[in-house]
């Protein structure tokens, strides 16, 4: 059985989560509630956040808008992407993320990303101190193989843990979560939370305008997004958008979010108007032959194996 995650009053977290990685660098303070309360009243109760972002901001910013109903939604925040997984660390950063967003306890707290120079069975003692204080109420992992997912399950077992959701990177032209990650998550009966439906916006056909953001902005991002089938892709989900009359972030949101193990997209954006293409995704309902044309846009990465006459 999937997990599900609840609020600290038992509201179920939402279809799509919002990420509010630009709280405090892309969006100011406005920006920022404008769209946070764009997101309750489009029912989002799951908000994302992490350590790192915005050096402290974002968690800061969250904290001070989630102060009427925090009782109501999921908060969920990640640890140790930058000083290694080893307990001080993680500790250390928990009780920061706990005084920035000013609540008692952190629904999620995920593991920001893998560390191969900690022994795992170290940092989930420190999850499990986190947990037995009654500082977080679920374990997460972000960026993590799986691989990586199925060894931290069976180490966190043994602190009495369990892996609740996961997040990886997971998008129309970013596919290689359909290998192993999402089948496993499946069996494993893990919540996926991906994130960057929107390709770093390359999926919004806003690079086809000539407008700039992050892949012009940010090396990393270029470099991620620069393959030429991956435009020619967004370049083709924008003439499908048009035809349709829908927005293409609005596609390929709802492209993520209607994988057969219904995972549960993180969205995010840098203003409301340019967020709205995204939650009018929750209630754009793509059917089977719209998906399949979506999908033969961007060639599926091939099976984990290579008996390739057998994989179906």
């Amino acid at each position: 059985m999937k997990q599900t995650l609840t609020s600290p009053n038992g509201t179920p977290a939402s279809r799509y989560a919002f990420g509010t990685m630009q709280f405090g660098g892309g969006a100011d303070k406005a920006a920022s509630q404008e769209m946070f309360e764009a997101c309750r009243a489009a029912g989002i109760t799951h908000f994302d956040t992490a350590h790192v972002y915005t050096e402290g901001a974002s968690e800061r910013l969250l904290g001070a808008f989630i102060s009427r109903d925090r009782d109501d939604l999921v908060i969920a925040t990640k640890a140790a992407y930058t000083g290694g997984a080893g307990a001080e660390n993680i500790l250390s950063s928990a009780e920061t993320s706990r005084q920035r967003l000013n609540i008692d306890t952190l629904d999620v707290l995920y593991l920001h990303r893998f560390d191969p120079d900690t022994d795992m069975a170290e940092s989930f003692d420190a999850f499990a101190q986190l947990k037995e204080r009654g500082h977080i109420r679920h374990v997460g992992l972000s960026n993590f193989a799986a691989w990586q997912t199925v060894k931290a399950a069976g180490i966190a077992a043994e602190h009495g843990l369990e892996i609740a959701v996961i997040q990886p990177m997971y998008n129309l032209v970013k596919r290689q979560a359909e290998v192993e990650i999402l089948p496993m998550a499946d069996d494993l009966g893990i919540l996926v939370a991906p994130y960057s439906p929107l390709g770093g916006g390359l999926l919004t056909g806003k690079y086809l305008a000539g407008s700039g953001g992050r892949l012009t902005e940010d090396d990393r991002y270029a470099a991620r997004y620069g393959v030429q089938a991956m435009h020619d892709a967004a370049a083709g989900l924008a003439q499908m958008a048009k035809k349709m009359n829908v927005h293409p972030a609005t596609l390929a949101v709802a492209w993520v979010a209607r994988h057969p193990t219904g995972p549960s997209p993180i969205i995010s954006a840098r203003s409301a108007k340019q967020l709205q293409p995204s939650l009018d995704a929750l209630s754009y309902k793509m059917d089977g032959e719209t998906y399949a044309r979506v999908s033969a846009l961007m060639p599926a990465p091939p099976p984990a194996t290579d008996r390739i006459e057998e994989a179906t």
